[in-house]
C-alpha cells in the first residue's frame, strides 16, 4: 500500500467560527465543510461537537473540532512549544514578509524570518494556541542532493548517540557567514 495524500489533519479549537474566520483572514483558507454531531461516530460517546474543514491548498485539508463539553484545551507541557506546530508552504520570502506584516499589524507576535538554509519561515500562534509556521523553499538542487545523500547516515548516528550529526553542518555555516561571525 502507498498513501495517496493526507486526507486531513485535525486539531482542537476553542471557537469554530472564530477559527474559520481567522484562517480565512490571515492564511486565505476557504471554509469547505462543517459536520456537527451529538455523538462521536467511532465510539458512540455522547459528546456534541462541531467539525470544520479548511482548504489548505492542493487537496490538503486542515480541520478543527470544537468540543464544548470537554475540559479546557491544554497542550503537552513536556514538549517545548516550538516542537508542536503545523507548517504550510508558501511561494516565496516576499509572501512570508507580507503575511508577517499583516499579522503584526493586528498585534499578533511573529518570530522570523528565520533562515533554515534550505527554506525560510515565520512562526506565530493561531487563536487556539496552535503554533503555525509558514515556510518558503529556497534550496538549490545541489543542497537537496547533498541532504539526500546523508539522511540515512545522520539518522543512524543520531540513533546511536542522540547528538546532532555534523553531516550537514554546511547548513549552519551560512548563518554564521551571513551574521558576519
Amino acid at each position: 500500500m502507498k498513501i495517496d495524500r493526507i486526507h486531513h489533519v485535525a486539531y482542537r479549537c476553542k471557537d469554530a467560527k472564530q477559527t474559520v474566520q481567522w484562517y480565512g483572514k490571515y492564511l486565505n483558507m476557504n471554509f469547505i465543510l462543517a459536520i456537527a454531531e451529538d455523538q462521536v461516530p467511532s465510539t458512540k460517546a455522547p459528546d456534541p461537537y462541531m467539525h470544520v474543514f479548511l482548504d489548505a491548498g492542493q487537496g490538503n485539508v486542515l480541520a478543527f473540532f470544537e468540543i464544548p463539553h470537554a475540559p479546557p484545551m491544554g497542550r503537552d507541557e513536556n514538549t517545548p512549544d516550538w516542537v508542536q506546530h503545523i507548517a504550510f508552504k508558501v511561494e516565496d520570502e516576499a509572501t512570508l514578509r507580507e503575511v508577517m506584516q499583516r499579522l503584526q499589524d493586528d498585534g499578533i507576535e511573529v518570530v522570523g524570518v528565520t533562515d533554515h538554509a534550505i527554506f525560510k519561515s515565520i512562526y506565530f500562534f493561531d487563536p487556539n494556541g496552535h503554533r503555525v509556521e509558514l515556510a518558503a523553499d529556497c534550496a538549490t538542487p545541489e543542497q537537496m542532493r547533498q541532504l539526500d545523500q546523508v539522511k540515512w547516515d545522520m539518522l543512524e548516528e543520531w540513533s546511536r548517540t542522540r547528538r546532532a550529526p555534523r553531516h550537514a553542518a554546511w547548513m549552519h555555516a551560512q548563518e554564521f557567514t551571513a551574521a558576519g561571525r
